[in-house]
């Protein structure tokens, strides 16, 4: 595996390993790895020829007040494990490198798409991360880059992106690898106090209970996932939205797939979860005849 440092020298590594033929898989990570990443890592393995991660705690995508200074880190850790699955590349920057001229005036507004639910509740968290992605993206050239579902809003601004500013980039959306009681893999769960541990598993459990629903009422789907989360002492609800898979805008009843997404705290950890929703059977035919 060769590690990086340099944005010219991933550049160039990265058209070289295409000027010989070969096809690129790109994961970008902060790193402190779990399953999560690395699935992410062995579905590019799987279809592609090259392998190359990046790992960059990006400052962009922090606001005040947020975990950027406490948030985990353990490169070496994270390039051993990087190796395990045979990643080609691995594009580890300072922030110097990515942005050496200081926070960049010019940034990717990510849209209305920006300013809701995780947009709402960290202002500039997307802008940031559409920023550093572009970056990326500008760097490693014609590639396929694999994103876990876990993170949905952040995926579908990253979707938009490639679509609307025409990026030579296959966006691959990967499933969210959960722990054995169904809390989502995220290197945020390190926060939780075993208490807290426990009590996150409500996130899954009223998704969980939404899946199984066969109301087609999305306000009333949303309200009782609230009550779920609300109901676990340890929980501090932050949103809980049913939107369209597709479009990311909120839907009135479940006439087509549909995402339903929430974020609660438990101490220190602010989580987010979400689960893809099909409609009611007979749904569909209903609203056709």
């Amino acid at each position: 595996m060769e590690v990086i440092e340099r944005a010219d020298d991933f550049r160039k590594a990265a058209d070289a390993a295409r000027a010989g033929g070969r096809t690129v898989g790109f994961a970008p990570t902060m790193g402190f790895f779990h399953r999560g990443h690395l699935s992410l890592m062995e579905r590019a393995r799987a279809e592609r020829d090259v392998v190359a991660i990046s790992i960059f705690v990006n400052p962009l995508q922090f606001g005040p007040g947020e975990d950027l200074a406490a948030y985990p880190r353990d490169l070496d850790r994270d390039l051993a494990l990087a190796q395990g699955i045979d990643v080609d590349l691995a594009f580890v920057p300072s922030v110097e490198e990515m942005y050496p001229g200081g926070r960049p005036e010019v940034a990717v507004d990510p849209g209305p798409l920006g300013d809701r639910l995780e947009g709402a509740s960290r202002p500039g968290h997307l802008r940031g991360m559409a920023t550093v992605v572009a970056k990326l993206f500008n760097l490693l050239g014609p590639s396929a880059a694999y994103f876990g579902e876990k993170d949905a809003q952040q995926l579908a601004v990253i979707r938009r992106m490639v679509r609307d500013l025409s990026m030579p980039i296959d966006v691959v959306g990967c499933p969210t690898v959960r722990e054995p009681d169904g809390l989502a893999m995220s290197s945020r769960n390190i926060y939780l106090s075993p208490e807290e541990r426990r009590a996150a598993t409500c996130l899954f459990q009223a998704l969980e209970e939404a899946r199984a629903s066969t109301d087609p009422s999305a306000l009333r789907m949303a309200e009782r996932i609230t009550e779920r989360i609300a109901a676990e002492p340890l929980a501090e609800p932050d949103y809980v939205a049913v939107v369209d898979d597709e479009t990311f805008e909120d839907v009135d009843t479940m006439e087509r797939p549909a995402r339903v997404v929430v974020a609660a705290r438990f101490g220190r950890a602010r989580l987010i979860d979400n689960v893809l929703l099909q409609p009611p059977v007979g749904q569909n035919e209903a609203n056709s005849e």
